[in-house]
Order: C-alpha cells, then structure tokens, then sequence
C-alpha cells in the first residue's frame, strides 16, 4: 500500500523550514533528497568499513569490496544489464557520456555524422562538439515542434551509413517530455550501424529501465537524481562494445600489467575505473536502489504522473500562465512562465521567501530556450514525496508572484 506520509518520514530534511515556512521542495530534477536509509548506509561505510576495494587482504579493504560489488549487482538488477561487470562506476551523467564520446574517437573520421536532438542537456551535446572537433565529424541534431516534440522524420533523413552515434535523452530536463526511444533505437538499427547512446539521467529515477529489452549500446544515469549521494553514476555498455574500445582513464586498477615497455588493461568493469572509487557514495547508491524497489517503481511512477497532471491543471487555471511541453508525454516536470511579468528568477525568489524550492533559467539546454525565444522557465519537478498540498502551496506561491510583479 502506498503511503505518502510513511514515505515522507523516511526523509529528515523535509522537516526542516526554510524563510519561516515548510520546506517544499520541487527541484528533484537537479537534484533529489536522500532517504534516512541512504545516509546510514553512507555514514556507515566511513564510520565502520573506510578502506579501499579490490587492492587490500585485510578485513575492512574485503568487507569494503563486497559491499561495493554488491552495489554493483543490485544496479545491474535494477536495469536489467546481462553482466554485472557492464556496469561501470562514473561519477555522473555528465562524466559517462564525456567517457563515451572519449572512447569513441577512434572509431569515427572526417565527414562521418553524429546525431542528438534539440532536447539535449549541455551535458548531451559538449562531448559529441568535442568529438567532431577531435576528428571532423559533423553534428545533427533532431529539431522539435511547438510542443517540444522530436520530429523523428528528420531522423529518417538523417541516418546513413554516415552515422556513426545517435544519442538522445529519455526525458528532458527542462521539459519532462518523454522521448520515443524505442522508435529512435529501431530506427537506428534499421538505417544504421551506429552506436546508440541514451542520457537515463532523467529517466532512471522515475521508471523501469531494461537496457536488454532497449537494445541500447550505452545508457547513462546519476544516482544524485534517484534518492543517492552527490558524485555517483553509472555508465552501462554492452560487453563486446566496451571489451573493444580503449580506456578513457589510466591509473590503479585499470591495468593488469605496467612497465616501461607498455601495459595491458584489466578486464571489465575494471578497464574503465581507473584510480580510488568513490566507495562511499557507490555503495549508497545500492541503498537508493533497495528505497526505490522497496517502495515501487510502479508506484513512484503512478504518484508522480498524478502530481504532474494536478500540477498543469491547477496551473492552467490561473490566468497568463504558459507551460512548455503541454500536449506532450511527460513525466515528472511542469515547466512554465507567467506570460508578461517578471523573469523565471523574479518568480523563483518569490517562492523561495514561501519555502518553495523550484529551479529557474535555461537548466542547461540553451537550445530548447533559444528555440522558444525564451530566457528560461520556472521548473517544478516531482519525487516520491511529494504531495497535492505541496502542489496547492506552489500554486498560491505563482499567484503571489503574479500580483508582486504585475
């Protein structure tokens, strides 16, 4: 049985006030809070086991490594990975795709074509700029429609055996669209030899992933989104993809041999994890993922579409209000404006003297701004412990701020 309450008492810090006034707390997509569960988990790991893995026969150095591998295999659980050694620590979203686009250099050359959309975060398309600079590659990116829609015709046009990457996201994070991805990966494989890329950043924390059954060659998330500790993430790849490309780090552990006369790597995973993990946080986020089975991806799922849905329509009934994505799939995500008053920050400052924490401005997708004529939203996002009255606070908060700057 779903209890919000029961799930909002695991989370100390929304107890806490903020200007006099309960912390609501709307900005999940940045980043989420952590279950009491995780910061034991956490705390326990420094407080109990500190040593680092895979390199110690003492006691604490062999506990540490069970304890991270473990980690290791509930992840691969957790998105339904064929091996646990596909599962690659990284320190976020941002460094796995960096990875990718690194270890991808070798494979690509002048006038071969790169594909992402205009629903990409930075993080989505500065690596793939870096990459075509690196080997003269050309960008294409997937335009949208007046409702942040992809317009996958153009992915028709675009693929050939010119392509050598598509990468998308699953959801946006400034418009909470959710992305066809079965669509983009099969027609891909139809088109193309090309490697298939999906940024999960946003996806992961909100419902089931199954890379298996995606059939993607690479899928990266954070745990700091999904209830974990700032500083962790996951880059899957499929065995024989990653097994043949090199390493993006040298260092400790990701050798098996090392001599003046040259090396040889390690075998996976540990080929890409160079240098001491963050084990802490690695084996924190195991926990955020026992907190997330624990309590139901159907059910996150289901709560959070419902404050979506309660979002937008008592937002849509207030007057001047202009939400982004409106007619689209979403999850997670209300991204709007008061039409003719204020900036996004105006309104963010409004609500943060109520309590209310929500993220203003571009939210690192320039492109989706610029193709709006915007300068950016007031973004609301949604995690487990939300609530309709949390929502109800938002909405007088937006009132507010409408007849302040009116």
């Amino acid at each position: 049985m779903f209890d919000i309450q029961e799930i909002r008492s695991q989370f100390t810090i929304l107890n806490r006030e903020v200007n006099g006034k309960p912390l609501v707390y709307l900005d999940n997509a940045a980043t989420s809070q952590k279950p009491d569960s995780v910061l034991k988990v956490w705390n326990d790991y420094y407080t109990e086991l500190n040593a680092n893995v895979h390199r110690g026969i003492h006691t604490l150095s062999q506990l540490a490594t069970e304890e991270m591998e473990l980690s290791r295999r509930k992840i691969q659980k957790f998105i339904n990975a064929k091996h646990d050694f596909e599962v690659i620590f990284t320190k976020g979203t941002t460094e796995g795709l960096n990875l990718i686009a690194y270890i991808l250099t070798q494979k690509l050359k002048k006038d071969d074509e790169i594909i992402i959309s205009y629903l990409e975060h930075h993080s989505n398309i500065v690596p793939w700029q870096l990459l075509c600079e690196r080997t003269g590659a050309k960008l294409r990116v997937i335009p949208i429609d007046e409702n942040g829609i992809l317009q996958l015709n153009y992915l028709d046009e675009f693929l050939s055996e010119k392509t050598k990457v598509v990468s998308v996201n699953q959801v946006s994070n400034a418009l909470g669209i959710v992305n066809p991805i079965e669509e983009i990966i099969a027609k891909t494989r139809k088109n193309s030899e090309a490697y298939i890329v999906i940024d999960g950043a946003q996806s992961a924390p909100h419902f089931e992933i199954d890379v298996q059954k995606m059939d993607c060659d690479f899928f990266v998330f954070s745990g700091h989104k999904m209830y974990a500790p700032m500083g962790t993430g996951i880059l899957y790849g499929k065995q024989e993809i990653l097994e043949e490309l090199p390493p993006f780090h040298g260092g400790g552990e990701m050798i098996a041999t090392c001599s003046f006369d040259g090396t040889t790597y390690a075998g996976l995973p540990f080929k890409y994890e160079a240098g001491t993990p963050n084990v802490g946080g690695n084996i924190a986020l195991g926990a955020a993922v026992d907190f997330i089975e624990k309590t139901g991806r159907q059910n996150i799922q289901n709560h959070e579409n419902a404050l979506l849905e309660y979002a937008q329509r008592k937002l849509l009934e207030l007057e001047n209000i202009k939400i982004y994505g409106e007619k689209a799939n979403r999850t997670g995500v209300v991204s709007f404006n008061l039409e003719g008053v204020g900036i996004s920050s105006d309104v963010g400052m409004i609500l943060d003297k109520m309590g209310i924490a929500v993220r203003t401005g571009h939210h690192c997708t320039q492109p989706i701004m610029s193709f709006f004529n915007i300068a950016g939203t007031v973004r609301a996002s949604f995690a487990v412990y939300n609530t309709f009255e949390e929502i109800d606070k938002l909405v007088e908060g937006v009132k507010k701020a409408q007849k302040m700057l009116s």
